[in-house]
């Protein structure tokens, strides 16, 4: 198959889309099949160039919207070189060029949603929701009416999909979603990771990774820490991840007021061996998200051993809570307090034993290869009989 993935940005400082496009299509390249991406980054951007996939920098987009004039003259030229065409998210203008360009069954495209439809932005950003819905019926609405597929990552975000607009049309598919198996060198990774960070060694850490925002809930994190800190002094918390609301010094100042300022790591962005470095180091990963349609980082600590302290928000937890690998709580101040106690309670070979099911856990469930093997299937259906996909979905209409 030749694929076109449209996407606003590359960057992997924007999150699991980034990184799960990354992924997915290098190992469907691997496979014989060609895959390129458009986006509406600069082409002088950094990580443009050394992109691992043939990219096609449109931008740069504008504002939070990230219009750009070059995308929608490019697609209704060279929509036709390609089988199919995959929108990831929604909001931003490539999604709108993607409906006014492929409309009219000229290329079948499927649009991946990414949590993007979930209803706790409508909750928590009214005024948002509403600017929102002004734009649903021209835009996203049509976009998503008109794919031969849309996507999840679990039955949970396609439930929760359905509540945030009334008007609502898709073909829905839920699809497997993960990550390559990282790397298992456990000792070697986690020296590098303390070489940077000295004085780590030895100590208990309890491990956030991903962007510092507040729907990732890290303030209920640092309340929570504030709380069980004094329960043993050797536990320590890394809060690792860009910032891109400037809302660290904010949380720095509560963990000041809490007494835990120094026993609290702030990283920023980690990449490559030292990521990983930091995974391995830990003894479990803490995610109280109040929003989180599938959460890549859940899947890379699941891989590396490391059981996950979630929220009932994270849409896979109920797999995390079925195969025990993991504990999920409320996405609240008494649910995050309640998570770190219950870790903090459990005997050693109790957590020996978490960490052996998430080990398996991945394994079953969140691989890059399942994923390919889906997103196949689906690619194929989409691209031979569009309204068989509608037929199996059972589209609400």
């Amino acid at each position: 198959m030749n694929l076109l993935h449209l996407i606003s940005s590359v960057d992997p400082r924007g999150g699991g889309p980034m990184e799960g496009l990354r992924q997915v299509g290098s190992i469907l390249s691997s496979q014989g099949h060609r895959v390129e991406v458009a986006s509406l980054d600069d082409p002088g951007d950094p990580g443009v160039a050394d992109y691992p996939l043939p990219l096609h920098a449109l931008g740069p987009g504008r504002g939070r919207y990230r219009y750009s004039p070059r995308l929608l003259p490019w697609l209704r030229r060279h929509a036709v070189d390609y089988d199919l065409v995959v929108v990831n998210g929604l909001w931003q203008y490539h999604g709108l060029a993607a409906w006014r360009a492929l409309a009219g069954d000229r290329v079948p495209y499927v649009v991946f949603t990414h949590g993007m439809l979930d209803p706790w932005f409508k909750h928590t950003y009214p005024l948002k929701h509403l600017k929102k819905w002004l734009y649903w019926p021209w835009a996203e609405y049509r976009l998503l009416r008109d794919a031969a597929a849309v996507l999840f990552t679990s039955e949970e975000e396609r439930r929760l999909a359905r509540e945030s607009f009334w008007l609502y049309r898709a073909r829905e598919r839920v699809v497997a979603y993960g990550t390559r198996t990282p790397p298992t060198d456990r000792d070697a990774l986690a020296a590098q990771f303390h070489a940077c960070h000295p004085g780590l060694q030895g100590r208990r850490l309890l491990l956030f990774l991903g962007r510092i925002h507040e729907k990732k809930g890290c303030d209920l994190l640092v309340e929570a820490y504030g709380r069980v800190a004094a329960s043993d002094p050797r536990l320590h918390l890394v809060v690792a991840g860009p910032d891109p609301d400037g809302w660290v010094p904010r949380l720095r100042a509560r963990a000041a007021a809490l007494g835990v300022a120094e026993r609290i790591t702030w990283p920023g962005m980690l990449q490559g061996d030292i990521k990983w470095g930091a995974f391995h180091a830990a003894e479990a990963f803490v995610l109280p998200s109040h929003q989180e349609n599938f959460g890549i980082a859940v899947a890379e600590a699941l891989g590396c051993g490391l059981p996950v302290l979630i929220s009932d928000k994270v849409n896979i937890w109920r797999e995390i809570e079925a195969d025990g690998a993991g504990l999920v709580a409320t996405d609240t101040a008494e649910g995050t307090l309640q998570l770190l106690q219950r870790w903090l309670a459990l005997e050693p070979a109790s957590r020996s034993a978490m960490a052996e099911r998430a080990r398996r856990s991945f394994a079953h469930r969140y691989t890059v290869q399942a994923m390919a093997v889906d997103l196949v299937a689906v690619y194929q259906e989409s691209i031979s009989d569009p309204a068989a996909v509608a037929a199996a979905a059972g589209a609400p209409r």
